[in-house]
């Protein structure tokens, strides 16, 4: 939002939830929360003080804004649902996985335990995106 600045100073006076560290499923759907009060609340209030204010741009920007924090909290709870339903690392049929230090890649249900290539542990694996 920078450019949006005309120069000189703002004085900016603002408190943020410093939350706590949990267990996974915990971060995830804190995150999630998070998410779904900066789209649905927070953005929202943004955009309508900036229309009454005459920021016409910036509204927009925000209202645009709103949008990838709804796709943020629809990713933490699809990834919180992986988690909890015990198919993060495995999947239904075969498909390509991709150890994200090294790049190793295998076809398999379900992640190695381990990258056979780097060691790394299965927490390192992914599924392989061919998105280039």
């Amino acid at each position: 939002f920078f450019k949006f600045l005309e120069g000189g100073e703002v004085t900016i006076t603002a408190s943020y939830p410093a939350g706590k560290i949990g267990t996974t499923q915990e971060n995830l759907l804190a995150a999630a929360r998070g998410e779904n009060e900066e789209w649905d609340v927070l953005y929202r209030e943004f955009a309508q003080v900036a229309d009454e204010e005459g920021f016409t741009e910036i509204a927009t920007a925000f209202r645009m804004i709103s949008v990838v924090e709804a796709e943020h909290e629809r990713r933490y709870l699809k990834l919180l649902s992986r988690l909890t339903d015990g198919d993060f690392f495995k999947r239904d049929g075969k498909i390509w996985w991709q150890c994200r230090n090294c790049g190793y890649i295998v076809e398999a249900e379900q992640a190695p335990l381990m990258c056979p290539a780097c060691k790394h542990p299965q927490a390192y694996f992914e599924p392989k995106k061919e998105n280039y």
